[in-house]
Parts: C-alpha cells; structure tokens; sequence
C-alpha cells in the first residue's frame, strides 16, 4: 500500500507550477522495460536530466487499469505531443500474475516500483530527529530507571518526571545529541542562531502509572536509556508517507550542516539535515540542488598586490527533501556527481 500511495501522488500532473517542457537525456531510449529493483526516479533519469520531473511527461493512458502504477515488465514508450513536448506512456502492462482461488478472482502478486529507495529512509519516517530549544526545555525527562539499574532496556521501567496526566499513554525516548546551528556569519555580529538539537532515538515506552514522577515501560529499544533521557509523545500523524518530488515554494539559500550517519564526505542514499524548514516553506518531497562552494584564492597574475578572487560554486548533487521540521529539514542524496561535504550550499534547482 505505501508504494501505491507514493506512486499515485508522484505521477499526477502539477497543476500549481507552470515549468518549460523538460530537457532530454542526450541518450536516452525510446522505450524501456521495467525490472524489479527498478525505482521510478531510475527509470525517469534514463529519460530526462531531472528525474523529478516525471510527472511533466506521464502520459495517463485511460484504457489501462490503475495507470499511475508501474510495474517490472511494463514496457515505457517515449513519443511527443502535438507541441513536440516530451511524453511517456505504457505501451505494453506487463502479464500479471495470478491467484487462483475456486475459480472466483485473479491477484496481481508483483507489487508497484516505488518512487525511491524506501529502505534508504523507511526507519526514519515516524521516529523524533529533531526537536526545538523550547520543546526540549519542556519535555518529560527520565530521572532514573527502576529497579536500581544504571541503565535500562526493553523490559525495564523508567522513573519519568514532567509527564502530563492528560498526555498520550505512549512515547518515544531520545537522547539531546549535536546542536543545529545556522550556517554563515550572522549580521551585525548577532550569535549564530540556534535551529534546534539532534534527538537520538532510544527507544519507546507506554505509561505504567502516571503521578508526580510517573512510571513507564520500555517496549523496544535501539539503545540503552538513561538518566537525562527525554521524552515525546509518539504519534502516527508524524508520519508522512507522500513524496511528490516538486521544486521549492520558495527561493532557498541553505547549506548541509549535519549527516545522519556522520560521514565527512556524502554520496548517493545517504541523509543529510539542512538548516531551513517549513519556516521557509519547504515541505516533503522539495527537491533542491546542492553545489559545493568555491574556495577563494590569490590571483597572482593581479596588478593589484594581494588580489584574490572566489571560485565559482560547482554543481554536486541533488537532494529530496522526506521529513520537515519548522527550521531544519532531512533530506536524501538522490545523485552525487562529486563529494558532497557538511556547509555545502542548498538551492533551487535550475531545471526549470
């Protein structure tokens, strides 16, 4: 179901952007037979030099059932329209397979391409990874675990105090880890502001007994809880499954100024957190261009002594934007056509 969801929001047509037709890769085929393992961003790269803009050539062919989902074996058929504008269509559905079942129905059993490598993100969808300053200053916090124990894990309980009687039965512990700070000098020598604080998943509880300092019970773990430990109350709302890759609602200058798993140099799948957020109007499925930035050098053949001059920002990679936070977002490397590295600049992307 979830691969459904995001193909079908993905393949509609944009009726709120007006964009010129798509460019073509210069080697692109004419047709192209789906295989499992495929992803659509995949498929779309072969036809175009931005794979975001599919849904701008999908051609929604009406006699075939459900043609917003594509599956391994559909044959892709690049024509143009009566404008010369690019079109994709399925020319040929793949045989489905079947169930039989007393003779009553017939099931497709493979299951639809999904818009990009879900396992890249999948645990990152519905756990806390970032939490504001005043959020964390009022979030339950664990005092110590039960029993005696230094730490505690699933199984164990947790001492909790600052938990509201009238709050959720179940919540998720995290850890405060690195500090989100905006990239580049502020103005008028103001501190660098403060965007937020890195929440480490820890694990999850459900209420045992609520009071002054209540009691919970850890039901899973990733790592083991301690003293310090916060707490948010978890909820499926904070789930959002639908990536429509689209271009920014606004003009973005941001910068990379974390990776999820810590890396200096970033590649292709890998998570990295930009210092702007829904504040700035980006939202899931926001694509953007990172460059990596030009270093400043001396200009030696200069009459002017001491000349230096900045070299131009190179274009590196392409980011997808899956979970928003009101000042941070987190974002997947699509495709890195060199090393991206931390405070590389995020923008608009030109494609359009």
């Amino acid at each position: 179901m979830l691969a459904r969801k995001i193909l079908v929001l993905l393949l509609l047509t944009f009726t709120s952007y007006t964009f010129a037709a798509p460019t073509l890769n210069p080697d692109h085929p004419d047709r192209y037979t789906v295989v499992k393992g495929d992803t659509l961003w995949d498929i779309a790269g072969r036809f175009l030099k931005s794979p975001w803009r599919w849904p701008d050539v999908w051609h929604v062919n009406p006699q075939v059932k459900n043609p917003h989902l594509i599956y391994p074996g559909d044959v892709l058929v690049l024509s143009y329209d009566v404008n010369g504008n690019p079109v994709i269509t399925v020319a040929k559905r793949a045989r489905p397979n079947v169930k039989l079942s007393p003779g009553l129905r017939r099931t497709r059993l493979d299951r639809a391409i999904p818009t990009i490598p879900l396992d890249a993100i999948q645990q990152f969808l519905s756990k806390p990874l970032a939490v504001d300053e005043k959020d964390l200053e009022r979030a339950p916090y664990v005092v110590q675990p039960a029993d005696e124990h230094v730490v505690a894990g699933a199984g164990d309980r947790l001492y909790v105090r600052n938990l509201k009687e009238e709050g959720k039965a179940k919540y998720s512990v995290f850890r405060p880890g690195i500090k989100y700070v905006k990239h580049g000098k502020p103005k008028n020598g103001e501190e660098p502001e403060v965007l937020g604080y890195e929440a480490i998943y820890v694990g999850e509880t459900k209420v045992a007994q609520f009071g002054d300092i209540s009691t919970l019970l850890i039901t899973s773990t990733e790592r083991e809880s301690h003293k310090g430990d916060r707490l948010l109350p978890l909820s499926e709302n904070d789930i959002n499954e639908n990536f429509m890759p689209h271009a920014p609602r606004a003009n973005i200058d941001a910068a990379i100024i974390s990776v999820v798993d810590g890396v200096v140099q970033i590649g292709q799948n890998q998570l990295v957190v930009i210092d702007s957020g829904s504040r700035e109007k980006i939202d899931v499925g926001t694509v953007l261009a990172v460059y990596t930035r030009g270093k400043t050098v001396s200009d030696d053949v200069s009459p002017e002594r001491g000349d230096t001059v900045k070299l131009p920002d190179e274009r590196a990679g392409t980011l997808m934007v899956f979970r928003v936070f009101e000042k941070v977002s987190f974002a997947l490397v699509m495709d890195a056509t060199a090393p991206l590295h931390l405070y590389d600049a995020v923008r608009n992307p030109p494609e359009l």
